[in-house]
């Protein structure tokens, strides 16, 4: 696993907190890897997600940190999305 993903993991589960989510998402972080988001926390993976979020290290780190909301990353195009749009906004609000 890369130290990018493993950083990613790690703020990913800080930031929800324990808050489970219904269903399974996945981040794919450019040149990196992948992780996925379920009822059990992040880890570092792929499988079926009901939706993927695709971005660089800098933006995924960005919106980790709080300096970037989810929602302009994803106007902007610096985040791009496939899949449930209402599970895609309910992550969005927990990391914000």
């Amino acid at each position: 696993m890369s130290d990018v993903v493993t950083q990613a993991v790690a703020a990913l589960n800080e930031k929800l907190a324990g808050a489970g989510i219904d269903g399974t998402a996945q981040f794919n972080i450019e040149g990196e890897g992948s992780m996925i988001v379920d009822d059990s926390g992040a880890r570092e993976g792929s499988a079926d997600a009901d939706v993927t979020f695709n971005a660089d290290a800098d933006t995924y780190r960005e919106i980790f940190d709080g300096s970037l909301n989810p929602t302009s990353a994803f106007m902007s195009g610096r985040l791009t999305i496939d899949g449930d749009m209402g599970m895609a906004m309910k992550l969005a609000a927990s990391l914000a």
